[in-house]
């Protein structure tokens, strides 16, 4: 909420995090619903699976968010936001790439670069 209230951008999270600070193990892609938790000394073994189930009913929420937030600046899917229909993984994708060099819209990344965990896939 910081970067829209402060900084006034339209930014939505497309990961969040398993655990904080000294218990963060991993983080949660909303585009693809799965987990990836990082494990060894610096987090070089990625493990990827389901989203855990005491965070599901978060993951969907966020998930909505980021819909709702790429919706008001793209059209494509504003209009499958307004019929009520799923984006696939890959329209979401493409969504976030066009709004992002069109300077509209910011995604937000979740890791900890300390413990090396969640930057892997950056």
């Amino acid at each position: 909420n910081d970067l829209r209230n402060q900084l006034k951008l339209n930014a939505s999270a497309v990961q969040i995090p398993i655990g904080l600070e000294d218990r963060h193990t991993g983080v949660v892609d909303l585009i693809k619903n799965k987990s990836y938790t990082f494990a060894g000394e610096r987090g070089e073994n990625v493990v990827e699976g389901e989203v855990p189930d005491d965070m599901k009913d978060l993951v969907e929420e966020k998930r909505m968010e980021l819909i709702e937030k790429l919706a008001d600046v793209d059209d494509e899917i504003g209009e499958l936001f307004l019929m009520e229909e799923e984006p696939t993984e890959d329209q979401l994708k493409e969504a976030i790439r066009r709004q992002t060099v069109a300077c509209k819209f910011v995604p937000v990344f979740m890791g900890s670069a300390f413990k090396n965990k969640g930057v892997q896939a950056l």
